[in-house]
């Protein structure tokens, strides 16, 4: 059964921006992840509440909230195809605006009863993964970072993500999954960050899995990249939920110094 979830907006600057919010049972205050989605090409403005995240959440105990980045969904601004168009230089600009739509969420979340505001983590999957380490590299308010295949699509094409992605990883503090999958469009997106976490001592986990098949082939998407969408959650929710549950449990917290090794 899928997990229930209430439709909400809540303001950045001058733009109304949708998230949906899993709550488990009970009254809580219970640790919050938030998740970003990734791009959906032709099809920003369908709504998606992404029920394998909620469930996946609150099954583990945690507020889930997805929000619907400015021009996604019902959120208002102009869409990322829109904004971007073909230019690869404005991809970045869109990405950290995109973050701040994340950023203000956490104004949304801290006043709510049931939220535990000491313990947020944040996650997300391709355009969310880069959104996910542009967050943990301008904020310290989160606890845990869970990065899935953030960048792999872009890396190898657009130097301007790549720098800013490595600009990230040199400045956040955030102990970070970093997961891929083998056939993806590249793992350096990952490995790089991870490598560069484990330079600094932060905490982290890299993760490659083995490649991929999706019972749907797209020709414009590898397999691998596939792996982080409902179908494979199998593969990579015990990762997830371990290593989430490691920081955002009462007994845990984000300032281990110890680095965790690559695998």
């Amino acid at each position: 059964m899928r997990s229930s979830y209430t439709d909400l907006r809540y303001p950045r600057g001058s733009l109304s921006i949708q998230a949906y919010l899993y709550k488990p049972a009970g009254d809580g205050p219970f640790p919050v992840v938030i998740y970003n989605h990734g791009a959906r090409h032709g099809n920003e403005r369908r709504p998606t509440p992404q029920p394998y995240i909620g469930e996946l959440l609150t099954r583990a105990g945690y507020v889930a909230l997805v929000p619907e980045r400015r021009g996604y969904g019902r959120s208002e601004g102009p869409t990322s195809s829109e904004e971007i168009g073909g230019e690869r230089a404005r991809v970045v600009p869109r990405l950290q605006a995109e973050t701040d739509d994340v950023l203000a969420a956490l104004d949304y979340l801290r006043p709510l009863p049931f939220v535990d505001a000491k313990r947020i983590g944040i996650m997300g999957w391709s355009y969310g993964g880069i959104v996910s380490m542009f967050a943990i590299g301008r904020s310290a308010a989160f606890a845990v970072a869970v990065d899935q295949a953030g960048g792999a699509l872009t890396w190898n094409g657009n130097p301007d993500v790549r720098g800013a992605l490595v600009a990230a990883a040199g400045k956040a503090a955030t102990p970070t999954l970093f997961q891929v999958a083998q056939n993806d469009r590249t793992t350096a997106s990952i490995t790089t960050l991870a490598e560069i976490f484990k330079q600094r001592g932060v905490p982290h986990r890299a993760v490659v899995y083995e490649p991929f098949a999706p019972r749907r082939a797209s020709p414009d998407t590898p397999p691998g990249h596939r792996l982080f969408s409902a179908e494979g959650v199998s593969v990579w929710e015990n990762d997830v939920i371990e290593f989430l549950g490691r920081y955002l449990d009462k007994s845990g917290g984000g300032g281990s110094n110890s680095s965790k090794a690559l695998q």
